[in-house]
């Protein structure tokens, strides 16, 4: 689309040379204008996408604390995967059938990014704040970065090692709470094993996903991952006694799970590939930086989080490195 608004753009500019004078200058101008605000609308909801992925830590804290990991996972991708499956069907014309040789990838889709990764995420939710979690799932990027370049044997570049090694030093300043001598005494929470287990997962998405979106769409990939994974975590749910519970949940958990499942998943995945449609994967992947930031953020204004220097440290230290590594990791994608 914004290639067709450049063809007119260009095409009514040779109507004013031609002589058209001032009403081919105004169609210029006009053009010119469209296409500005179309481009900051985008920039507007990549930055709100981030603001929406960073909430997700602050709504699954919330959640976390009464509400069951399996129950809360269950709930959050039922409600996706409905939205999920109207804006695949609208924007595909229907949902593709997957080919036999995808059908165990995209299982695999469902069970990391979506089973595993949302299991550990309320587990670890459970036990440590939100802004902490943030942080050491924000180191993403690097890992797959790490992991393609052993796998996929992808160039890294100078700038992503220096990327990968800024971040892994805030996680860890992150994690050890300032202390790096008490995290190697042992001083390492189930809380921060959790999280860490959600980037394994992550990863492990990631890497299935180059493979799996070289034939599907994005959102067809994540919608089919959404469905499997919601399948595969209800009998879980179950029997961790959803269906006792969902009269005993109260409002605040209720939108909690409202906005993992809209906000979070559909709306910030949707808006992500909207931005990278428009704008290149390049400059809409510099907006995962602002995940971290909002997270700390939203932590301390909304949960009463305190900042504290490590925190702060490992939050600029983290945000930097991934800058770095995600500068050169073409198509980056975000977390469900």
């Amino acid at each position: 689309m914004l290639r067709d608004e450049l063809a007119g753009m260009r095409y009514e500019a040779k109507g004013v040379r031609r002589g058209e004078g001032m009403n081919g200058g105004a169609h210029w101008q006009g053009a010119a204008e469209q296409v500005k605000d179309m481009t900051l609308l985008v920039y507007i909801k990549l930055l709100l996408t981030a603001f929406f992925w960073g909430g997700t830590f602050i709504a699954g804290r919330i959640v976390a604390q009464s509400v069951g990991p399996y129950s809360a996972s269950f709930l959050r991708f039922a409600v996706a995967s409905v939205f999920l499956i109207f804006f695949a069907w609208r924007a595909e014309g229907k949902l593709p059938a997957v080919k036999k040789n995808l059908i165990i990838p995209v299982i695999l889709l469902g069970l990391t990014g979506v089973f595993a990764y949302n299991i550990f995420f309320f587990k670890g939710l459970k036990i440590i704040g939100a802004g902490r979690a943030a942080l050491i799932v924000a180191n993403n990027p690097v890992f797959i970065t790490l992991l393609s370049a052993f796998f996929f044997k992808e160039r890294l570049s100078i700038v992503k090692m220096a990327g990968v090694g800024v971040s892994v030093t805030g996680a860890i300043v992150v994690i050890s709470r300032g202390n790096l001598l008490d995290m190697l005494n042992g001083g390492l929470g189930w809380g921060e094993l959790y999280i860490f287990c959600c980037v394994l997962s992550w990863v492990s998405f990631s890497l299935i996903g180059k493979s799996v979106m070289s034939e599907l769409t994005p959102i067809v990939a994540v919608t089919y991952s959404s469905v499997i994974g919601a399948l595969f975590l209800f009998v879980p749910a179950y029997c961790e006694g959803i269906t006792s519970g969902l009269a005993n949940y109260s409002v605040s958990e209720w939108m909690g799970i409202a906005y993992l499942g809209i906000f979070g998943t559909v709306l910030g995945f949707v808006w992500y590939y909207e931005g990278i449609k428009k704008i290149g994967p390049s400059r809409a992947g510099l907006f995962i930086n602002f995940v971290p930031v909002s997270a700390v953020f939203l932590a301390f204004f909304i949960l009463r989080e305190p900042v504290t220097i490590s925190l702060l440290i490992g939050t600029i230290l983290v945000s930097a490195g991934v800058y770095l590594t995600n500068s050169g990791l073409p198509g980056y994608r975000g977390k469900i």
